[in-house]
């Protein structure tokens, strides 16, 4: 079994393409040498990657799904060890791909690029907004080889290491009458409109708050946008539950709204990295999962 790390790079551009005229594209290199590259390492692992299709590119085949991923990671190590080897400050240089929790992505991410960009300004991180799934699959595929997200809804395969607990609250209209109380409980805010957000996994995860109680919520609306439900809570269409909370309390269109600790005694869901386990960290996700953990500390 032979390959080279040119041939890597081909495949890997091939499969984010779709084609092999992409992959020539993002690797600045003519077709030939990519359909070459990519025919050469099929040839010495011995299986088929691609699925060729007459004039729409291609798709990977159930082998090249499951080796894409360990390509990038091996790609990922070359590309440290070439920075090492250059002596880049620590050896930390180059790009690494993450994945964050859409909802609580623009109110902690800019920050702690800069948190990162202060301790070690070689490493480019790449962000990449996903919902629970979204971030399972890419963190499978070897897309994002961390994702900053939730604890709730990983699977058995990925290593979550939690870095700080973040209590649920009730989003309600600053006019509503339950905003004047200091906790709210979930028979009050079972009684009235419910607006969900409606994210995969989450909103299982916010249905089943009530239901572990035996109560059923009465939803008015849903949305996957994170700030549409806060929109239409500060309109006065319903309440919502979020763990992520902004400094602002108002909603974009300038409504004010109010967030109130449930009085029952529900564990705090846990913000952290994700990986997959036995895929060993890169120095720069190491690295990273250092400054990440020290900016959410202070915060």
């Amino acid at each position: 079994m032979t390959y080279t790390l040119r041939q890597l790079r081909y495949f890997v551009a091939a499969a984010d393409g779709g084609s092999v005229t992409a992959a020539a594209r993002a690797c600045h290199v003519a077709q030939p040498s990519v359909s070459t590259a990519l025919a050469q390492l099929e040839a010495g692992l011995g299986v088929q990657l691609f699925i060729r299709h007459h004039a729409q590119g291609l798709s990977l085949t159930p082998a090249g799904r499951r080796l894409v991923g360990d390509a990038r990671s091996l790609l990922s190590h070359a590309d440290g060890l070439r920075a090492a080897a250059r002596g880049l400050g620590e050896g930390l240089a180059g790009t690494l791909d993450i994945g964050c929790f859409v909802t609580f992505a623009p109110f902690v991410v800019p920050a702690l690029l800069g948190a990162v960009a202060r301790r070690h300004p070689e490493i480019r991180v790449v962000v990449h907004e996903r919902d629970l799934d979204g971030l399972r699959e890419g963190l499978r595929s070897g897309r994002h080889e961390l994702a900053l997200t939730y604890g709730l809804g990983l699977d058995e395969d990925v290593v979550f290491t939690p870095l700080v607990e973040v209590p649920i609250h009730a989003v309600l209209p600053a006019d509503h009458p339950l905003a004047r109380r200091p906790k709210v409980s979930l028979r009050r805010l079972a009684a009235e409109p419910m607006v969900l957000l409606s994210l995969p996994r989450s909103r299982d995860y916010f249905l089943s708050i009530f239901h572990a109680h035996g109560l059923e919520p009465l939803i008015a609306h849903e949305s996957p946008s994170f700030e549409m439900v806060r929109s239409l809570v500060g309109n006065g269409h319903g309440y919502a539950l979020m763990h992520s909370r902004p400094v602002s309390e108002e909603a974009l269109d300038g409504k004010r709204l109010v967030y109130r600790r449930l009085a029952e005694p529900l564990v705090p869901e846990r913000l952290g990295l994700a990986r997959m386990a036995g895929v060993r960290p890169t120095r720069m996700a190491e690295a990273f999962a250092a400054a990440c953990a020290a900016h959410l500390a202070g915060r």
